[in-house]
């Protein structure tokens, strides 16, 4: 991430307040993955990637507010797989300030939709903004890597492609006016058992070797600038798809009632959650009035999240 990016993930929060004694509240939104890689793993035990990550409008909702002492209080549905807004304020030293974080769980768990991974940049937005008082100078990358994967892409205030481990972040611009419906199976995807899946289904059908040169990332990156939804939809891939519906049927039931009602179907990072593009609102909200969608799945039709940095694409 450029000095260029620190600034624009800085100044996204323009309304949080920079000085401690104030209120502030912030909206910490769920991503979509139009492609996930899975490349080869390092000798530190982590996998290279490449991912198109687009954020959408359904987020968790954060207020940060003058306190006695620092405390982080939730309201969430159900348990919290891992308290990554505790662990981002441990980790920037801002658990001593005089202020409360109170946050409310709208992105599923457990559903590839990064909603931890959002929480905890959220955190670090509201610190490079002074919610906390001064913590003095920061690698902000660094702490977000530290904090997970996704961490550092919910720090560019729209969409990207993201390389390495999660820490080659590259910011896409103003995204389309397309629509996102969302398909939420009742399942909670454990993403270290995907892994493990599908490490056992390349030790007897290694993956192909893919050039950054032709990566179907970087051909879905491109097809989202020029707003090119056939082009996207053509690009679009992730390579846990088959092992998760697989694993999971409730997912492998959510993407077949959406592939038949829609052009495009897929699982989103790890799963459970499953998406298809629609070019408006209006097709979006058809979908989601005529898919058969299974028992206990929970539907959205959303646009793209909206961003303080990029101005929203206008139709052609």
């Amino acid at each position: 991430m450029n000095e260029s990016s620190y600034y624009q993930a800085s100044t996204h929060l323009k309304g949080m307040a920079r000085l401690l004694g104030k209120s502030a509240n912030v909206l910490a939104y769920a991503k979509v993955n139009l492609t996930l890689e899975i490349l080869a793993r390092r000798d530190d035990g982590y996998h290279a990637l490449r991912s198109v990550m687009l954020p959408i409008a359904l987020a968790d909702e954060f207020t940060f507010e003058p306190a006695r002492s620092f405390r982080v209080t939730a309201d969430t549905p159900e348990p919290l797989d891992g308290d990554l807004v505790t662990r981002a304020a441990e980790r920037i030293g801002a658990q001593s300030a005089p202020v409360g974080i109170a946050f409310k769980k709208n992105i599923p768990i457990g559903a590839g939709l990064g909603g931890g991974s959002s929480d905890a940049a959220a955190v670090l937005r509201a610190a490079m903004s002074g919610a906390f008082g001064e913590l003095g100078e920061r690698d902000w990358i660094a702490d977000a890597r530290a904090l997970g994967s996704d961490v550092p892409f919910f720090l560019t205030a729209g969409g990207a492609l993201v390389e390495g481990t999660g820490e080659r972040v590259t910011a896409l611009g103003a995204l389309p006016p397309w629509w996102i419906v969302l398909a939420v199976p009742k399942v909670h995807v454990s993403t270290a058992d995907a892994y493990r899946a599908l490490a056992e289904s390349r030790a007897t059908v290694p993956a192909p070797p893919r050039p950054r040169n032709s990566s179907t990332s970087l051909r879905a990156l491109v097809a989202v600038q020029r707003a090119d939804y056939d082009e996207a939809i053509a690009a679009a891939t992730n390579d846990f798809e088959p092992i998760v519906s697989a694993m999971y049927p409730p997912v492998a039931h959510a993407l077949a009632a959406l592939r038949a009602v829609s052009k495009h179907a897929m699982l989103s990072g790890s799963g459970g959650a499953c998406f298809a593009l629609a070019r408006n609102e209006r097709d979006a909200r058809t979908i989601v009035a005529t898919v058969q969608a299974p028992k206990e799945t929970r539907m959205y039709a959303l646009p793209f999240a909206p961003s303080d940095v990029w101005r929203a694409a206008t139709p052609a």
